[in-house]
């Protein structure tokens, strides 16, 4: 059993005040999606409708004493809402990308990693989650590499 888990939206909500100047300022950039299935959300686990304003900014999704911390682009919606995945589900914004999946230890450092179909990525969660030595998992969207979401354990 695993559990994917966004970010939360309560860290991203007081950026939406920011003037584009002060935006810019931290690297940030306010985006307005113009195509279907192409701004995934990390907040709320779907894609943004054309026409949804967005925040593309940097984010420290690997926050670790490692030569594996990492950050990089994400996309947030304006009006997300933190998204609660239910035990075994796969949101279609996952399930319908390339995917590239990262294992690590309680000790941050990376175990295994492997390129999957999103229509394929119970599997992959199983197998992986067999081995003691994974903690967990970090996904990441493989075309692009930006962060998805973590997975763990249930």
């Amino acid at each position: 059993m695993f559990r994917l888990h966004s970010l939360s939206a309560s860290q991203f909500q007081p950026l939406f005040a920011l003037s584009d100047g002060e935006l810019a300022a931290r690297d940030m950039r306010r985006v307005v999606a113009d195509s279907p299935n192409g701004f995934p959300c990390r907040v709320s686990l779907r894609d943004a409708e054309p026409g949804e304003r967005l925040l593309l900014l940097p984010y420290e999704h690997h926050a670790v004493a490692t030569p594996y911390r990492a950050s990089g682009p994400i996309f947030v919606r304006e009006d997300a809402t933190d998204a609660v995945q239910a035990i075994d589900e796969v949101p279609d914004q996952v399930r319908r990308r390339l995917l590239s999946i990262r294992a690590y230890g309680d000790d941050g450092m990376m175990r295994i990693a492997d390129v999957v179909d999103g229509k394929d990525i119970e599997s992959l969660i199983a197998r992986w989650f067999d081995r003691e030595d994974v903690a967990y998992l970090h996904v990441h969207f493989a075309r692009y590499g930006c962060y998805a979401c973590r997975i763990t354990r249930e």
